[in-house]
C-alpha cells in the first residue's frame, strides 16, 4: 500500500478554528470533505518548512506555527496517511482558495456539524477534548 506523509494546520484566528472542502475528487472517501489545510513534504523540507509552504500555495495565508499538535496514521481505501498537525495563528482570516472550493471559520463547538475526512477526525476530537 502507498504510504503519504503530510503536514496539516489547525489555524486559529482569535476564537474560530478555519476548516477547508476539498474539491470533488475520484476517490469517494475523500471528495468534497472537509480538512485541516496542508499537504506533502517535499524532499529536503522540515515539516514546518512544507506547512509554511503549503498554505502560501493553497490559501495565500501566512500562519505562525506554534506548536506541534498530533500526528494521524490513517488508511484509507487506496493509501496509509501520515497526518503531522500543528497549531497555527494568524492575524488575519483573508484568505484565496486556491485548491479547495469552500472555507468556514468555526467555533470549536462548531467543528463537529462538519463532514470531515476521516483522516481528520481525531484531530477534530482532540480539539473539542481540549475545548
Amino acid at each position: 500500500m502507498k504510504k503519504v506523509e503530510v503536514v496539516a494546520a489547525v489555524i486559529f484566528w482569535e476564537d474560530l478554528v478555519l476548516c477547508v472542502q476539498r474539491p470533488k475528487n475520484k476517490l469517494h472517501y475523500i471528495s468534497e470533505k472537509f480538512e485541516f489545510p496542508g499537504g506533502k513534504i517535499e524532499k529536503g523540507e522540515t515539516k514546518e518548512e512544507a506547512l509554511v509552504r503549503e498554505l502560501l500555495e493553497e490559501l495565500n495565508l501566512s500562519t505562525k506555527i506554534e506548536s506541534f499538535f498530533l500526528t494521524v496514521v490513517h488508511e484509507y481505501p487506496d493509501f496509509e496517511l501520515t497526518m503531522h498537525s500543528y497549531l497555527c495563528k494568524v492575524e488575519s482570516k483573508d484568505l484565496i482558495l486556491h485548491e479547495h472550493i469552500d472555507s468556514k471559520w468555526l467555533k470549536i463547538d462548531e467543528l463537529s456539524s462538519l463532514d470531515w475526512a476521516a483522516a481528520d477526525i481525531p484531530i477534530v476530537e482532540k480539539i473539542i477534548l481540549n475545548g
